[in-house]
């Protein structure tokens, strides 16, 4: 703060007081200790006000804290922990914008997600899911934009496509807390059990001798087909005409995307709907790199058993996705339904694919909800959801086996004959699973906060080689029932 703009403060105060009504003899009393404590309260605030760069482009900081209580029971053991909810991750974001001319403006968006422990990757012998990158910080979004109300709007950087969030479009406030359609995030990084209690074995792992996680089920790595991710790309989003607005995008090696989305109201009934479809020809990754790919999933080509199956070309990965969400609006009824297909071309063309000839080359979801938000107490609305998930189709790029339940995991010789079970030992060709679930929210409105209690249900089964060094006949295993409740609250600022 500069000296002449300390005196024009001073001098700002005495003339205010002189124009409401201040004597002389008054006014010069305020000239002493008032502004004095004035001054070192204007320089106090300076200390400890957020700053900017310029005062061309606005600054707005803003983000959520969501903690939650889970518990689970995988048939065999139980225990609780606390996690960051990854339905809607801790996070913060920086965004703003700046006008160019009555028609342009640009504007940015960076935002840094938050976890404490991975309600998503935590399992019987990782409680809290931290291994690596899990927790701590990632980055969510950095991009920037430049935006015309005649032409639309251009991104580019690291941010979303078409196919993020296509098939979780949701009117209410259950999102936040236990997505309908994305049911990975509440507790299924938890290693799987034949009915038997027998744990699987993923030995396609690096290490060769992890457990095949619940989320493996799904596409392999636990994004549900039809739905996109955030990597480095370029995207255009058309202006809004008649509630529609469409997208196209093109990113890393190479995927791209096009897609429409829609948001309107019809005489008290909301409606928002979605669908995108997208192509990835990525081509082969190795074990590490798998849960990483740019665009999105395709589980053919991230690897063979335990190595780089350098056979595969690049090649195309399709996958369509859709949501809608009709809410009306007097009653408080809603119902979210969703959908999502991919067809993997490498699963069908590789010959070096053990099993390829079996394998499902398809995998596809549908999904919906059913609920009420209505606002039966001062505090905020409440709602109050039921919820069913149907995953079939390819895991294609897991080999597992089944493991005694007297072996150590992490010991070596966890791979040896005396560890391996009389079942499944070999390629995963296919999978299901499908969850049930129920939950309430209740929102207060005074603190921009809600608090919630969710269940889940998870039953499933896999289908793969059976003995004889993975060449034997395909077997179809059922899995021991997974529960989890999840209970917590999120805070906005």
């Amino acid at each position: 703060m500069t000296t002449g703009f300390k005196s024009g403060t001073a001098v700002f105060a005495i003339l205010a007081a002189w124009a409401v009504g201040a004597s002389p003899a008054a006014a010069a009393d305020l000239g002493g200790d008032c502004c004095a404590d004035l001054e070192e309260r204007i320089a106090e605030l300076e200390a400890t006000t957020a700053r900017k760069g310029n005062r061309k482009v606005k600054l707005e900081v803003s983000g959520h804290v969501n903690e939650a209580i889970l518990l689970w029971d995988d048939g065999v053991e139980s225990n609780a922990g606390v996690y960051t909810n990854d339905n809607s991750r801790s996070r913060f974001r920086f965004r703003g914008s700046a006008k160019i001319n009555d028609d342009f403006s640009a504007g940015y968006l960076l935002e840094v997600g938050v976890r404490g422990a991975n309600s998503k990757r935590f399992n019987q012998e990782n409680p809290d899911g931290c291994d690596g990158t899990n927790c701590g910080l990632d980055l969510r979004h950095s991009t920037w934009y430049v935006d015309s109300k005649k032409f639309g709007r251009v991104w580019v950087g690291l941010t979303g496509g078409a196919g993020e969030g296509i098939t979780e479009i949701n009117l209410s406030k259950s999102g936040d807390v236990a997505k309908y359609s994305d049911i990975e995030d509440s507790g299924l990084g938890l290693y799987t059990r034949t009915d038997d209690g027998t744990r699987l074995a993923n030995f396609s792992s690096t290490s060769g001798r992890s457990g095949l996680q619940w989320r493996q089920l799904i596409r392999g790595g636990g994004d549900q087909p039809g739905e996109g991710r955030r990597y480095n790309l370029v995207r255009y989003d058309t202006p809004e005409i008649g509630g529609f607005i469409g997208t196209v995008n093109w990113g890393e090696d190479d995927t791209w995307e096009v897609g429409l989305r829609y948001k309107g109201d019809f005489s008290g009934i909301k409606v928002a709907a979605g669908f995108a479809y997208g192509e990835n020809s990525e081509g082969p990754v190795s074990a590490t790199q798998s849960d990483s790919i740019p665009g999105f999933q395709c589980p053919g080509n991230n690897f063979d058993g335990t190595t780089q199956n350098s056979s595969v070309p690049d090649t195309r990965c399709r996958q369509y996705g859709g949501s809608i969400s009709i809410m009306h609006s007097e009653s408080g009824i809603y119902g979210n339904f969703a959908a999502g297909l991919l067809d993997d071309e490498a699963i069908e063309t590789d010959p070096g694919f053990k099993g390829a000839d079996a394998a499902d080359a398809e995998s596809y979801f549908y999904a919906f909800e059913l609920g009420i938000e209505r606002k039966w107490m001062p505090l905020g609305t409440t709602t109050i959801f039921g919820q069913y998930y149907k995953n079939e189709g390819g895991s294609q790029d897991r080999s597992i086996g089944q493991v005694s339940e007297g072996c150590t995991w992490n010991d070596p010789d966890s791979l040896g004959s005396a560890c391996r079970a009389a079942g499944l030992q070999g390629d995963l060709l296919s999978s299901e699973i499908t969850s049930y679930g129920a939950g309430i929210v209740q929102a207060i409105d005074a603190a921009a906060m809600s608090v919630y209690l969710t269940y889940r249900h998870y039953e499933g089964e896999v289908t793969g080689n059976g003995p004889s060094s993975g060449a034997g006949p395909v077997i179809t295993q059922e899995l021991d029932d997974l529960d989890v409740v999840m209970g917590g609250g999120i805070i906005r600022f």
